[in-house]
């Protein structure tokens, strides 16, 4: 009987344990450091520190980059911001999403988009890299284009040869004034990808 219920035990807990589908590596892209920090390409360490704020949670410094965890409704987000820079980000998520055993299709990246207007919002299963460093990297380090990424437009309105100086720079004023709008939908969206799927997530948001 003993052996019966120790083994009925370790059963449970083994599954309890690899049950991989409830967790969910939620990656922000951005560069380190404070002359960084309010620009439009750190847009994704703007959207998980937003998060952060609203639900009381701290990034600590990990391995390859600052983590926080946040748990809902049975799921478990993990959240990483990168401290490899931009153009090597697919090392910290390669890591995390190994040692974490979290399934490809749980994976989140968070990145600019100059393509979008700005504020606007598009998650996408699949697709190249749009000439952005942090999803090449990401690209081929997960040797596939099969993730999902939440893209946040920053708009194009810049003139011929100052695309760099563009991307790195800050937002606006009238920019400032909108962005909390758009912040709290983007949070709205994360959540809805672990709890509602990448599918209904896509139909709810993309375009809003």
């Amino acid at each position: 009987m003993w052996q019966f219920l120790s083994n009925a035990f370790k059963k449970k807990n083994t599954t309890a344990e690899q049950d991989p589908m409830k967790k969910f590596l939620i990656v922000g892209l951005g560069n380190i450091g404070e002359k960084y920090q309010n620009t439009r390409h750190n847009i994704g360490f703007k959207i998980l520190d937003y998060f952060a704020d609203k639900e009381n949670l701290v990034f600590e410094t990990k391995k390859l980059g600052d983590m926080a965890t946040y748990k809902l409704k049975g799921r478990t987000f993990i959240f990483l911001k990168p401290n490899t820079y931009m153009n090597l980000s697919g090392k910290a998520v390669l890591y995390w999403l190994t040692k974490e055993k979290i399934p490809l299709e749980n994976v989140l990246v968070i990145t600019d988009d100059l393509n979008l207007p700005f504020g606007s919002i598009r998650l996408k299963t699949k697709g190249s890299d749009g000439g952005h460093n942090g999803l090449k990297d990401i690209q081929e380090k997960l040797n596939t284009t099969k993730y999902n990424r939440f893209r946040f437009g920053i708009s194009d309105t810049f003139s011929k040869g100052r695309q760099v100086d563009y991307v790195l720079g800050e937002w606006t004023d009238d920019e400032n004034k909108k962005l909390n709008e758009r912040l709290d939908k983007s949070v709205e969206l994360i959540k809805s990808f672990a709890l509602a799927g990448v599918n209904n997530t896509m139909n709810t948001f993309n375009g809003k």
